[in-house]
């Protein structure tokens, strides 16, 4: 079932119905990392680079090599924490385009169903900041897993995997549900949606391509979601 709402999903990704929607998450997804790489540059630059400078002893021999051992330091100060922020990026522009995708696979792929109906804006925005503030508190206790020998990476891909997975699925499945039943039958197939929410997380690690994280996240979950519901009917949702 994982393998399908995957085969099905990556087949979306370049599909002729979808390519609208493909460039406006790639290019929204760069734009927003972008800004944040400028605005973390700036911070460091203004406030973290002064005070690092400032132990730095009277002496130019030492002040240009410990100048450039600052400057290495921040770009990969700056790189990592790119990372641990692309995550909740990924949250945020994939519940701005969850509907958008839902949409188009639904008319696409299963065209005898009765189709599902989008968010009203109010809640739909609140419950995407309150996504991405799980995801943002997750990932800060992951990163601090990072520093505990043994645990690393391994907590960081859990945590994401589990987080990614939750709420991924709820907002597909509250296209067709209340979010409290939404909630629950989440929570019934937890096992599967894990598992699913780790395959978004191993695709969020992939240099570049996981730029498409959004919009393979969000494609996933909408197929796992009708596959998973069709099991359980004996039909398809």
């Amino acid at each position: 079932m994982i393998l399908d709402a995957v085969r099905l999903s990556l087949a979306n990704l370049f599909a002729p119905e979808t390519r609208s929607v493909f460039w406006k998450v790639l290019g929204l997804t760069i734009l927003v990392l972008v800004g944040l790489w400028l605005a973390l540059r700036g911070a460091f630059m203004a406030v973290l680079f002064p005070w690092l400078t400032s132990f730095v002893p009277d002496m130019p021999d030492w002040a240009g090599w410990l100048a450039l051992i600052f400057a290495i330091l921040a770009g990969i100060g700056l790189a990592l924490m790119l990372a641990l922020l692309l995550s909740p990026v990924t949250a945020l522009i994939a519940g701005l385009f969850l509907d958008d995708v839902a949409d188009i696979i639904e008319k696409r792929d299963y065209p005898k169903d009765v189709p599902g109906a989008a968010m009203p804006l109010g809640p739909a925005m609140a419950s995407s900041i309150k996504f991405l503030g799980v995801v943002i508190l997750g990932n800060i206790v992951a990163l601090l897993l990072l520093f505990i020998p043994g645990v690393n990476l391994v907590a960081f891909f859990l945590v994401n995997g589990y987080l990614l997975g939750r709420e991924f699925f709820e907002f597909a499945a509250m296209r067709f549900r209340p979010p409290q039943e939404a909630r629950l039958f989440r929570a019934k197939h937890a096992p599967t949606v894990f598992l699913g929410g780790l395959v978004i997380a191993l695709f969020l690690m992939i240099p570049i391509v996981n730029l498409l994280t959004p919009l393979f996240a969000a494609g996933m979950m909408v197929h796992l979601h009708k596959l998973i519901s069709a099991r359980d009917t004996g039909s398809r949702a």
